[in-house]
């Protein structure tokens, strides 16, 4: 797997991470999200697409996106909700909250510092409630931010449920540390805290999507698969590497050691469109970074990403349909 070519899409759709929540839950316990975009205002304004994430620390609960079967999660998973559904985590299957339409959680006025900590069922939860026989779980909840358009092929790939359990975690992984200092953080406020759970927040994301990559079966397509594949991988990342090259089949041909018509087929099969299309995609994705972030004239734009002119720019720009997600 190529991890550059990973990074190089994250830093191009702006991706982006918090901690919210440290919730000790004794049973019965139930907690229900909206819609990511009904609550991005209050947890990151300004971003296109959001989805949330929870990782168990102790005892066990269940998940489920909004009216569909439940998943049992151990301590040690984790879950995330890539599309931004709907759901719940509750201390049994089924459950729902009395209020599921209730935001007034996510916008009520944030603590000195985050992650809130809440008790659900108004109990407090010693740190070895298991041990105690009580029906408890802690768990970690959080954000991704990031863009959608005008083109993000990783969250195309992604399931509505991506459920990672501790035993393809791993014992070698940091993600338990991880934990830990999340419930560190949430009870001693320590300076500086937000910003060390942001980026360790990012780099879980990059461990579950490594881990989740190695456990796909060899038939599976996508663009995390087609990033394990030796020569779609190569290709993509040659075209993330030097976009702005005057790139031809012929010549990516080359680079990625295989011929014209195989990669063709190879690179459609797993990505689902052709190399010159991704290119041009993605050059519209670097394009819309540029012209948002900076007051780069467009015809500079144009020649970053590859095109020889204003007008090829806005030719490519317009057969691609870019005109609302850029504009």
């Amino acid at each position: 797997m190529s991890g550059d070519t990973l990074s190089d899409l994250l830093r191009a759709v702006r991706f982006r991470g918090a901690i919210f929540y440290h919730i000790d839950g004794i049973a019965p316990w139930v907690a229900e999200t909206p819609k990511a975009r009904e609550i991005i205002p209050a947890i990151m304004p300004g971003v296109d697409h959001m989805m949330e994430f929870h990782g168990v620390m102790q005892g066990a609960c269940w998940a489920a996106i909004t009216g569909e079967s439940p998943i049992r999660l151990e301590a040690g998973d984790v879950i995330l909700f890539p599309q931004g559904d709907s759901h719940v985590m509750s201390s049994a299957p089924g459950m729902r909250a009395l209020d599921p339409d209730n935001r007034d959680i996510f916008y009520s006025p944030r603590p000195p510092q985050l992650p809130y900590a809440l008790s659900m069922n108004e109990a407090t939860v010693s740190p070895n409630c298991t041990d105690a026989g009580v029906d408890c779980a802690t768990v970690i909840c959080g954000f991704f931010g990031l863009d959608a358009r005008p083109f993000n092929p990783l969250l195309a790939s992604l399931p509505r449920v991506l459920r990672v359990p501790a035993s393809l975690i791993g014992a070698d992984s940091w993600v338990q540390t991880f934990m830990q200092t999340v419930m560190s953080e949430s009870l001693t406020k320590r300076p500086g805290g937000e910003a060390v759970l942001e980026r360790m927040s990012e780099v879980l994301f990059v461990e579950v999507l490594r881990r989740h990559a190695d456990s796909l079966p060899g038939d599976q397509t996508g663009w995390l698969t087609g990033l394990r594949d030796p020569t779609v991988g190569r290709a993509l990342s040659l075209l993330h590497e030097r976009p702005s090259e005057p790139w031809t089949m012929e010549l990516l041909s080359e680079g990625a050691g295989l011929s014209r018509s195989s990669l063709h087929e190879r690179f459609v099969h797993f990505i689902g469109t052709p190399p010159m299309q991704y290119l041009a995609q993605w050059r519209m994705q670097l394009a819309s970074g540029m012209l948002r972030d900076t007051n780069a004239k467009l015809i500079d734009v144009a020649l970053d990403v590859g095109y020889e002119s204003e007008a090829a720019f806005s030719r490519a720009f317009k057969r691609g349909g870019f005109r609302e997600s850029c504009g």
